[in-house]
């Protein structure tokens, strides 16, 4: 396992992630068994990262993990969230204080390594409206008694040693702009065969929603890392998928509906990218995210034994080579023409 460094830390994040969601189903539907057998080989692979959210199966994901640790008798870095509601706006700073307290309780732990804000920055404000957290305005993370108000006296506690927040997309100019605080230290986003704007300025031609507005190369130039969410796209860049198949564990999803069927034909155009060291399409799809100098991890929403070993491989592998990042190029400016 190889590791990279967070600029102007000293958090030093292995490249292969452990992603705790519940789209893969581990740490939220797991049997407590297999979630410490996955858990302690993935330690053993180097996987030095957790990535968690109280949201992840109503805390579940968090206490769960915190049982393992504590079996397992190890203490890796760990990140946790907040997720912002609209019955918390009229004190958010307190939200974040509160709700860092009962992660830090499920987890079992004193402090987290990195806290971010689940909602990703926006202007003008969103509706907010009863569970919905997906975006938050810029002014509530910067004003007095806001988000970035709450992480200071959590830092100030001694409760959170670094923060950062998540991208939603369509967002890069509240996201330059928070970057430009200092405040934050790590950034996540997704970046994917399927969606590269985060790492790229998006081909003229290329139909994708949302634009990430290249958010990955800006984030590398102010010395702030990114940890990339989904590699694979919600699982459909896997052989798996394309031969319509899923995994029990993993959130349903229709793969006959009329938009999934594209996704998966889509998905099948990148098999070229397979090789003697990428025997598989989520491999080199993993290989892809780590090309960029700008990432600093990839969280990897391990169902399975089985799905860690194979992608825990990549972090020793090198890049995509040019000629199939070129091609790669082709399929993006023709907006994958082929299927046409």
């Amino acid at each position: 396992m190889r590791y990279r460094t967070i600029p102007n830390t000293d958090l030093s994040l292995s490249e292969i992630g452990f992603g705790c969601g519940g789209n893969a189903g581990l740490m939220v539907r797991g049997a407590r068994v297999e979630q410490i057998r996955v858990i302690a080989r993935a330690l053993d692979h180097g996987v030095n990262y957790f990535d968690l959210a109280p949201d992840y199966g109503e805390g579940q994901a968090e206490t769960n993990l915190g049982i393992a640790l504590k079996e397992i008798g190890h203490r890796p870095l760990l990140n946790s969230k907040v997720e912002i509601r609209e019955c918390d706006l009229g004190d958010i700073g307190q939200h974040v204080v509160n709700s860092t307290e009962a992660s830090l309780s499920r987890l079992g732990v004193d402090y987290i390594d990195i806290l971010q804000i689940h909602n990703g920055p926006i202007t003008p404000p969103p509706s907010l409206q009863g569970r919905d957290y997906k975006q938050l305005s810029t002014e509530d993370y910067l004003r007095p008694g806001g988000a970035v108000e709450g992480i200071a006296r959590l830092r100030e506690a001694g409760k959170v040693r670094a923060a950062g927040f998540i991208c939603r997309g369509d967002d890069a100019t509240d996201v330059k702009l928070l970057l430009e605080t200092g405040i934050f230290s790590l950034i996540n986003v997704p970046y994917t065969l399927l969606n590269p704007t985060a790492g790229m300025p998006k081909p003229a031609d290329l139909q994708v929603q949302p634009n990430y507005g290249n958010v990955i190369t800006h984030a590398m130039s102010k010395g702030i890392g990114t940890a990339i969410y989904s590699p694979l796209a919600g699982g459909y860049l896997t052989d798996e998928t394309i031969a319509g198949e899923q995994h029990p564990l993993a959130r349903n999803k229709d793969l006959q509906a009329a938009a999934a069927k594209r996704l998966r034909m889509i998905a099948r155009e990148f098999s070229f990218l397979k090789d003697e060291l990428s025997d598989s399409l989520a491999k080199a799809a993993f290989r892809f995210v780590l090309g960029h100098p700008g990432v600093t991890t990839v969280l990897g929403g391990f169902s399975s034994l089985e799905q860690l070993d194979e992608l825990a491989l990549v972090s020793d592998m090198p890049p995509l080579p040019e000629d199939k990042v070129n091609r790669l190029k082709t399929l993006w400016s023709s907006n994958f023409a082929t299927l046409s």
